[in-house]
C-alpha cells in the first residue's frame, strides 16, 4: 500500500473526502507500491480506486479526462540499496565521520528513470523487468563495466552470473532505451575486455543508444580495498586513439559513434577537447561526457551579448577544481577579463579532503575552499562551481555557503549556468554597494 501524505484543495480527491494518512490499496485492480505505480495507473480515464481510511476499506469509481489529476500526493519513494561491492565504488572511499546518507549505496532502476542514476541491474528480477516494460520506464542508465563474465564479477564484487546481456536483450527488444557506462580500470577491463564489451553492447543499438567511458576516481581513503591505479598520460593518449578507431567503425556500421570518452581523458592527456560533433546528441553529458564542450560553445554563443564594461572596478575570485582550471582559463575567463573594470582571479582548489587525485569541481568541500582562500585577496565576490551542494545546501563535509561566507567575510555565489547568471550577479553586486543606477554598459 502507498500512504497519502497530502490532498490538494479543490481536487477530485478532496471532493471525494479522501484524507491525508489514508493508504492506496489498488488502482484498477493493480496493487500500488510507490509513486511510479500510482502515476502510471491513475492516468486512465476510468479509475477504480481502493483506499484504506480510518480503519475501513473504501472503493471509489472515478471518471475523468486522461490528463486530470486526482489531487493525491503520495509518499516519497525509498531508495533501494545496492548489494554489490564494486572495487571502485566511491561510497566505500569516503572518510569516516561523514553524514549517514553518504555511506548509502543505491541501486534503484526507478531513480535511474527519474534522475539518471546508474544501476548495474545485478539484482533485477523478471517481475521488475516486466514492470519497466509495462510502465515504459525509459531511458535507463546502466553501469556495465564489462560483459566478460569473470571481469564483471570481479569489478562488481559478485560471485554469480547476473545474466546482464539477457536483461539488456529483454529490455531493448521491448522498446526500453538504455545508456551504458564503463568505468575504465587500467589492466583490468581495458584492452581485449574493453573491445569485447563495446562490441557486445553495440549489438543492441539503437535501443542501447550510447556507451560512456569514464575514468576511475580514487580517494586517499581506500584502506584495505583492492589496489587500483590511475591511467598514465601515455595510456590516456592511447585510449583516445583506440576509441577514435572504434568510433570510426561504428559510424560506418551504425551511423553514430556509439562510444564517447569523458572530458577527463582529453584534459588529463593535454589533448584538445573534441568539437560538439564528437558527442552526437550529448547523451551522457551529466556523466561528464561533453560537459566542457557544451559549456564552451554556450559561452561563445552568449559572449556577443556580454557587457563591454562596468563603471566601478570589481574583483571576483572564481573557484574551480584542478581539472577544470585550464579549460576555464583558456576558453572563458581570458575573454571575461576583457570587460573593462572587471578583474577575475582563478582559484583552483586542491582536494585535500578526498586526496589530490580527486580533481573534479563537484567534489570540493567547504573546508578545503576556505583553507586555500583565507590568505588570499579575494576582492568583492567568490564564484563557486556547480554541483558542490546537495539539495539541502550542504557541501560534502556539511559546510554551508553561509558558513563559508562568514568565514571568508564576503559573499559567495554557487552558479549553475555560469554566463547566464554572471551579468545578473555582477549587477546585483554593484547595486548593493551603490545608489541604484545602470552600471553595465555595452
Amino acid at each position: 500500500m502507498l500512504e497519502i501524505i497530502n490532498i490538494e484543495a479543490q481536487s477530485i480527491a478532496a471532493d471525494l473526502g479522501i484524507e491525508s494518512g489514508a493508504e492506496i490499496i489498488s488502482i484498477n485492480g493493480h496493487e500500488i507500491n510507490d509513486r511510479l505505480d500510482y502515476r502510471f495507473y491513475v492516468s486512465e480515464e476510468y479509475v477504480e480506486l481502493r483506499v484504506r481510511q480510518d480503519g475501513a476499506e473504501i472503493f471509489f469509481e472515478i471518471e475523468k479526462e486522461a490528463d486530470d489529476q486526482l489531487g493525491i500526493i503520495p509518499q516519497e519513494m525509498q531508495l533501494k540499496s545496492c548489494g554489490n561491492n564494486c572495487i571502485f565504488c566511491f561510497v566505500t572511499q569516503n572518510p569516516q565521520g561523514m553524514r549517514k546518507a553518504l555511506y548509502f549505496k543505491d541501486e534503484d532502476y526507478r531513480y535511474s528513470f527519474m534522475y539518471g542514476h546508474y544501476v548495474t541491474l545485478t539484482t533485477l528480477k523478471q517481475k521488475e523487468l516486466d514492470r519497466i516494460v509495462e510502465q515504459k520506464l525509459s531511458p535507463l542508465y546502466i553501469s556495465v563495466h564489462s560483459t566478460e563474465e569473470k571481469t564483471r564479477k570481479y569489478l562488481l564484487g559478485i560471485k554469480r552470473d547476473d545474466h546482464l546481456l539477457e536483461k539488456i536483450e529483454y529490455l531493448t527488444s521491448n522498446g526500453i532505451e538504455l545508456h551504458a557506462q564503463i568505468v575504465l580500470c587500467p589492466e583490468i577491463n581495458d584492452g581485449a575486455v574493453f573491445d569485447q564489451t563495446v562490441e557486445d553492447l553495440s549489438k543492441y543499438y539503437p535501443q542501447l543508444r550510447s556507451v560512456a567511458v569514464v575514468p576511475l576516481g580514487l580517494t586517499q581513503h581506500r584502506g584495505n580495498l583492492p589496489k587500483l591505479r590511475l591511467h598514465r598520460a601515455d595510456e590516456l593518449k592511447k585510449t583516445i586513439l583506440h576509441v577514435n578507431q572504434l568510433r570510426a567503425v561504428f559510424y560506418e556500421k551504425l551511423g553514430k559513434a556509439f562510444v564517447y570518452l569523458a572530458d577527463e581523458f582529453f584534459i588529463k592527456a593535454l589533448e584538445e577537447l573534441p568539437a560538439a560533433e564528437y558527442y552526437d546528441d550529448f547523451y551522457q553529458i551529466e556523466n561528464g561526457v561533453g560537459e566542457f564542450r557544451e559549456m564552451i560553445d554556450r559561452f561563445n554563443d552568449e559572449w556577443p551579448q556580454m557587457p563591454k564594461g562596468i563603471e566601478k572596478p570589481v574583483k571576483i575570485t572564481w573557484v574551480t577544481g584542478v581539472l577544470a582550471a585550464g579549460s576555464l582559463e583558456k576558453y572563458i575567463l581570458s575573454k571575461l577579463r576583457a570587460i573593462e573594470n572587471l578583474e577575475i582571479d582563478l582559484a583552483p582548489v586542491m582536494n585535500e579532503f578526498y586526496g589530490t587525485a580527486i580533481q573534479v569541481s563537484g567534489l570540493l568541500v567547504g573546508q578545503d575552499i576556505y583553507n586555500q582562500l583565507k590568505e588570499k585577496e579575494l576582492g568583492d565576490l567568490v564564484f563557486l562551481p556547480p554541483r558542490v551542494l546537495n539539495e539541502d545546501g550542504l557541501f560534502l563535509d556539511d559546510w554551508t555557503v553561509e558558513r563559508l561566507e562568514e568565514s571568508l567575510g564576503l559573499p559567495c555565489h554557487v552558479y549553475t549556468e555560469a554566463l547566464a547568471e554572471f551579468v545578473g550577479v555582477l549587477d546585483k553586486l554593484l547595486l548593493e554597494s551603490n545608489e541604484k543606477k545602470e552600471y553595465l554598459y555595452r
